[in-house]
């Protein structure tokens, strides 16, 4: 597990470093973004080796219930994230929806993965995705006015969450962790 916490500070360092350190950041000019990148990809990699060699107690494993709720939440998530992209009618609700759509992934997975590496890793990425929520909102001040858009990027985001919600269903799949039960 430890795998799972070193990408897991990593991720978590990476992102909180503009924050944190806005000098040393902003000095970088571009190359921050790419340090940014590559340390993400690295965090990933870690965690995700790091979950699939973790072993530890089970309190509790995937129920029918439990797979609907999940495969509902992910679906949501998976819109939210499409949806900050598209500017959509919900962004006018939820102001960090991306950061929205990793807590509410987190949660899901917690759901049907009552696991200790399971709960470093989902949870630690919803403390994550959490204080992130709370840092940004804090350095943003109050909103902006609001203009709904076209009803076509309301399509566009709706597509792409099934488009992707499919994929990543088939890429579970592959890997042996069948989404739907």
């Amino acid at each position: 597990m430890i795998l799972i916490l070193l990408g897991l500070i990593l991720w978590s360092g990476s992102h909180f470093w503009k924050r944190a350190a806005p000098d040393s950041r902003a000095a970088m000019g571009d190359k921050g973004k790419l340090v940014v990148a590559i340390a993400s990809v690295l965090a990933i990699v870690l965690m995700v080796i790091g979950y699939r060699g973790a072993t530890g107690e089970v309190y509790w494993g995937k129920s029918p219930a439990m797979t609907g709720i999940n495969n509902l939440l992910v679906l949501f998530a998976f819109y939210l994230f499409a949806a900050s992209g598209r500017g959509t009618r919900v962004t006018k609700a939820i102001r960090n929806p991306q950061l929205t759509a990793v807590a509410v992934w987190a949660v899901a997975h917690l759901l049907v993965n009552g696991d200790t590496p399971s709960f470093l890793l989902f949870g630690g990425l919803l403390v994550w995705a959490l204080a992130e929520i709370v840092v940004l909102n804090r350095a943003a001040g109050p909103r902006t006015a609001y203009h709904a858009p076209p009803i076509k990027s309301e399509i566009i985001a709706v597509v792409a969450t099934v488009v992707v919600f499919a994929v990543v269903s088939g890429i579970h799949a592959a890997l042996g962790y069948n989404p739907f039960g």
